[in-house]
């Protein structure tokens, strides 16, 4: 009996331990994903769009070659590429949207609208893969719903067109989540992330024709510094997830969303107003319960 009580204690120890580290790893993680959006916040004063988002795509493909030529480019036969286009074209969608409204709002809510993705990714898994909800799930979902609508303030702002292209980045975000569920199937997780970055920068750079624009010498380091930034709280993310389960590690994801409103704070003076902190403070609460009773179903995506 007192073996059978230490090895229960010994395992529960390793789990807590795993989740703290789980834990640590994703709010590093959600600071370099906010630190990582300010910087595309400053670079978009001076840079289009277009030329951001083709950036962060090039450079993220950039960091994986040295991974693929380990590995062998062998790796890289697929018979799947129809679904890993889809994946890149919405992921690719997803970082336009995204980018744009951090841009054009606040960067808290900006990364708000899109962390609300795992609120999006029931509705698709129901009309795509054919899956049944759980009814509990759907009052949550209602909830975080409830969160957006403050935010964008309907009776106030009749919708404006950048707060419904950051919803969109959330839509989109979790339609991606929802077509690399349908790939990992067969596809290994190199094989994915190699095709979406070859997507995402090849697609990315057709717009460049008409909106390439010589970047100044100090933009070239903040260029490379979101694609640095990109890759390692991407890695920290990976490892979190690798610690411990989606439902205990994946509510950390939205420490993102403080470590975002610090930063507009403490840069651009940016004050959430009492409806925007109201729905922050539900469509935070949705998501996490969402993840929990979801799990792996609505991991976020990687920025």
């Amino acid at each position: 009996m007192a073996a059978a009580h230490r090895r229960l204690s010994a395992y529960l120890t390793v789990q807590t331990d795993n989740l703290k580290r789980g834990a640590t790893l994703m709010i590093a993680s959600g600071l370099l994903f906010a630190t990582m959006g300010g910087i595309i916040k400053y670079i978009s004063a001076h840079l289009p769009n277009e030329m951001v988002v083709f950036f962060r795509s090039f450079l993220g493909l950039l960091v994986l070659f040295p991974w693929v030529w380990q590995r062998g480019f062998g790796q890289l036969k697929t018979q799947k590429l129809r679904g890993h286009l889809l994946r890149g074209l919405a992921g690719l969608t997803a970082m336009y949207c995204y980018f744009y409204s951090i841009a054009h709002m606040s960067l808290a809510e900006a990364t708000l609208l899109n962390y609300a993705s795992p609120l999006f990714v029931p509705f698709i898994s129901v009309l795509w893969l054919g899956e049944k909800i759980p009814g509990r799930l759907w009052v949550t979902i209602a909830i975080g719903f409830l969160g957006i609508l403050l935010i964008l303030k309907p009776g106030m702002a009749l919708f404006e067109p950048v707060s419904l292209i950051g919803v969109a980045s959330g839509f989109f975000a979790a339609l991606a989540v929802v077509s690399v569920r349908r790939l990992t199937s067969s596809e290994p997780t190199l094989r994915i992330v190699f095709y979406f970055s070859a997507v995402c920068t090849v697609v990315s750079a057709v717009p460049l024709i008409w909106r390439w624009q010589a970047p100044e010498p100090g933009l070239w380091i903040s260029l490379l510094a979101v694609g640095v930034l990109a890759s390692m709280a991407q890695s920290l993310l990976t490892r979190a997830y690798s610690c411990a389960a989606a439902a205990q590690v994946g509510p950390f994801t939205y420490s993102t969303v403080v470590f975002a409103a610090m930063v507009g704070g403490i840069f651009w003076g940016e004050i959430l107003d009492i409806f925007s902190f109201a729905g922050a403070l539900l469509v935070c609460l949705a998501g996490i319960l969402t993840i929990r009773l979801a799990g792996q179903r609505v991991l976020t995506v990687g920025k």
